[in-house]
């Protein structure tokens, strides 16, 4: 059987990893581990000349136009860099609406005509690519047959080398725009997303006076990915994993995270072979990985870098993803990113730690001591509060996908109705600034263990909050609802937007009452009076309790926050004039590069759903009811042998009458699943109506029942990995 099969190649797998691991992964020099595969800028440092290296700084660190020359020399030196490196070939790594990556490339080495070859990469090879856009979603923006589209080098974010057993590839992260210049990728409106930050979060440190020697505000990020490991041979006997990377069946297992012994638990030697190769891979493309660990979910991990400059970070956490999946194989493991791949234990998010920081390294949402008394903390801080209030709404849908339907408003991830979580030091502050000046800061103290040996180990002013979906943690805000799937760019680019939207405002209102001829305020009354309006009409937001509750829900109806429990809803959110007017006002997207993100979004939750629905079908007539029907069988056979034998088998005859029906239950829903899936409409909006009103619930009978199957039908006869073995076999 394919079960047996699997289980034995599993535990062979599991027994022989160490053979398969590089002896020499722990043994190389730091050096060696370190930037040696990343061209960052002590790389161009130590090998530009003196002057090019300038010139190429002005254009990172100001935004001056990239000179041709400079260009020229930069890529002469990359290309001598990455050639000493093994590398033979180039691609523009970009990331197109996909919410992938994609790259194409082009060898380095030309034949010289004398039967040798020579190296070859010039300004031009370096700064534009020119792939063919019309095999890229443009949600309309351009015609199928319009196909050309230019990739444009990003000098900010270093370039790489990716490797292989027999290759290695120089990989320069560029932006991807049309014909016309329209974006067709997630970096190109993210960077438009940080300028516009920049300079109304400049406008408020000039207030201050607190701007000497600042060039830039930057947005700073850290993400936690979430990720399951399964065998790889269990993997490939699921169709549903390999299709869709989610169980669209599968009975809950005796034993899940009930007794919560797998977070934070000892790592398996299998496992942590698989970490360490990872985080190896990654410090030599340059990502600073800092944890790892076990998760809440039998068979789940997470792995975090430290912070970096935004744009930076989102490129390495599509580097973080391509590599878990790129290394599990080598271990005879699959990485699974997909935000719920079983049901009944948690499934996978993605933390997205979020601040604000100068180019000369002050973290703008740091409280620091006696935070009563720091205007300028204060007034960033409402600025977010502010921007979430507003646009909860465009927050919510930043983070709406198919796969993360299934997570937010479960009692494992945030609700889908978007609060902010200050903590009880801020949540005081912020309530003395509403009636006036604040005067005290609560301090944490310290927590005495009771025990000689043990230190006293100091408070927090406040907890935490594992049930908010954005909330304050000491010097950033945590949106903790985004999928582990996600681009983290496009949360980024609206976070990064409705806080430049704030800053805009609370600027332009301080500017107006320190400058104007009658009535005249000083900064701080002028900031204090603002401050307190913003806390009495935004406070709404602010929700420190537990929001997984019913009595949440019924209160944030109350205050009439926005709760868009599907992604159906959520999408329309970018079709409505509030969102156009703020990513046309801060230049992040035109509108109708807006518009064409709202068809793909639609576009792709109605196709990805189409293919479960698809994929479910096949696997129910052509797994579960095969076995269901032999099990039955099997019965048939026990009960007409009793009966031959002179043996009552009311029983056994009772039970076979109840498995037959829920087999015909199951082949009936099936039937109509199969029928429904017909649908089709070229209203892609229209479309993910009708999926979320019919299929969604057809999808859902047709697992309980098959799940209802599972737990019936003898081991032997069951054709699929069961949740057991695939959470447990690691």
């Amino acid at each position: 059987m394919r079960t047996e099969h699997a289980l034995t190649a599993a535990t062979d797998a599991a027994t022989d990893w160490h053979r398969a691991t590089p002896s020499s992964a722990g043994q190389q020099p730091v050096e060696e581990i370190f930037g040696c595969d990343v061209f960052d800028q002590r790389a161009m440092r130590e090998r530009l000349p003196k002057q090019t290296y300038k010139a190429f700084l002005r254009t990172i660190e100001e935004g001056e136009r990239l000179d041709h020359n400079v260009a020229d020399v930069v890529a002469s030196v990359m290309k001598d860099w990455a050639v000493e490196r093994g590398a033979t070939h180039f691609t523009h790594w970009f990331q197109p609406l996909t919410g992938s990556t994609a790259e194409k490339h082009d060898a380095m080495l030309i034949p010289a005509g004398d039967g040798n070859i020579v190296t070859q990469f010039s300004g031009t090879d370096l700064v534009q690519g020119e792939p063919d856009a019309s095999s890229f979603p443009s949600g309309g923006l351009r015609a199928t047959f319009e196909a050309r589209g230019y990739t444009a080098w990003d000098p900010s974010s270093p370039a790489f080398i990716i490797r292989g057993r027999n290759h290695a590839t120089l990989c320069i992260p560029t932006a991807f725009v049309s014909w016309t210049g329209e974006a067709l990728d997630k970096k190109t409106p993210l960077l438009r997303s940080i300028d516009a930050l920049s300079v109304h979060a400049m406008r408020i440190l000039k207030l201050f006076g607190t701007d000497q020697g600042v060039g830039r505000v930057n947005t700073t990020l850290g993400t936690e990915q979430e990720y399951f490991l399964v065998d790889r041979h269990l993997y490939y006997a699921r169709p549903d994993l390999v299709t869709c990377e989610r169980t669209l069946f599968g009975a809950k297992p005796p034993k899940g995270q009930e007794l919560d012994d797998h977070y934070f638990g000892s790592i398996p030697q299998r496992v942590i072979a698989f970490m360490a190769e990872v985080e190896h891979e990654l410090y030599r493309l340059g990502v600073p990985i800092k944890t790892r660990h076990n998760e809440v979910a039998p068979g789940q991990y997470e792995i975090a870098p430290i912070f970096e400059d935004t744009n930076v970070a989102c490129d390495h956490q599509m580097l973080v993803m391509e590599t878990l999946r790129r290394v599990a194989p080598r271990f005879g493991l699959q990485a699974i990113l997909h935000e719920k791949p079983f049901a009944e234990v948690n499934g996978s998010g993605k933390h997205n730690n979020w601040s604000m920081s100068t180019d000369t390294g002050v973290n703008l949402l740091d409280p620091r001591d006696e935070t009563h008394t720091n205007l300028q903390f204060l007034t960033f801080l409402c600025a977010v509060i502010r921007a979430v209030d507003l646009h909860a709404d465009l927050l919510r849908a930043s983070i709406a996908s198919a796969a993360n339907d299934h997570r937010l408003g479960a009692n494992e991830a945030p609700p889908a109705i978007i609060s902010i979580f200050l903590g009880d030091m801020l949540t005081d502050i912020v309530e003395q600034l509403e009636k006036g000046t604040p005067k005290r800061t609560l301090k944490g103290g310290a927590i005495d263990l009771g025990a000689r040996t043990l230190p006293q180990i100091p408070r927090h002013s406040g907890d935490r909050n594992r049930t908010s979906p954005f909330a304050f943690t000491g010097n950033k805000f945590e949106f903790r609802a985004v999928g582990s799937t996600a681009s983290v760019s496009w949360p980024n680019t609206i976070m990064n937007t409705i806080v430049a939207e704030s800053l805009d405002y609370i600027a332009t209102e301080l500017e107006t009452a320190t400058t104007r001829k009658q009535r005249k305020e000083s900064l701080e009354t002028a900031c204090k009076r603002l401050l307190k309006d913003l806390v009495k009409q935004h406070k709404r937001v602010i929700f420190n309790g537990d929001g997984y509750s019913q009595e949440w829900h019924e209160e944030a109806e109350k205050r009439g926050l926005p709760n868009l429990i599907n992604s159906e809803q959520a999408y329309r959110v970018f079709g409505t004039k509030k969102a156009k007017d703020i990513f046309k006002k801060y230049k992040v997207l035109k509108p109708a590069e807006l518009e064409s993100r709202k068809h793909i979004f639609y576009e792709k939750y109605t196709k990805q759903l189409q293919i479960e629905s698809e994929q479910m079908v096949l696997i129910g007539r052509q797994y579960i009811l095969p076995a269901a029907l032999r099990h039955q069988a099997r019965l048939a056979e026990s009960v007409s042998a009793t009966e031959a034998a002179g043996v009552d088998a009311s029983a056994q005859r009772s039970a076979l009458v109840d498995f037959a029906s829920v087999a015909d239950a199951f082949r009936g829903a099936l039937d109509r699943l199969d029928e429904t899936d017909d649908y089709q409409d070229e209203d892609p909006i229209r479309h993910a109506k009708y999926i979320v009103d019919k299929i969604i619930p057809l999808m859902a009978e047709c697992r309980r029942l098959g799940d209802q199957l599972e737990v019936h039908v003898a081991a032997d006869l069951w054709p699929l990995p069961s949740y057991r073995e695939m959470l447990f076999i690691r």
